[in-house]
């Protein structure tokens, strides 16, 4: 069953995606009614998972191994995620 949150999410995540190719980064939403963007890197073929959660500061990116980022700079969560697929 979605969340009260799904329509939010949903946005996120896809101007989250948005940005991805500028860093080199291929994605694909998935989920359905609980979307996630599964995130991969074409050259190290690293991938993750990214989940879009609501926190008292916002909305917070997360993704392994331990990658977090914040909704308000997604330009930045971008970037910090291409350095984590990056590292092969």
């Amino acid at each position: 069953m979605a969340s009260g949150y799904t329509g939010e999410r949903r946005t996120l995540l896809e101007a989250l995606a948005e940005l991805l190719p500028h860093q080199g980064l291929v994605s694909r939403m998935v989920g359905g009614d609980d979307p996630v963007l599964w995130v991969w890197h074409p050259r190290t073929r690293r991938q993750t998972i990214i989940f879009a959660t609501p926190s008292s500061g916002g909305w917070t990116l997360l993704w392994s191994p331990g990658g977090q980022g914040n909704a308000d700079d997604l330009e930045a969560t971008a970037d910090a995620l291409r350095r984590t697929l990056d590292s092969a």
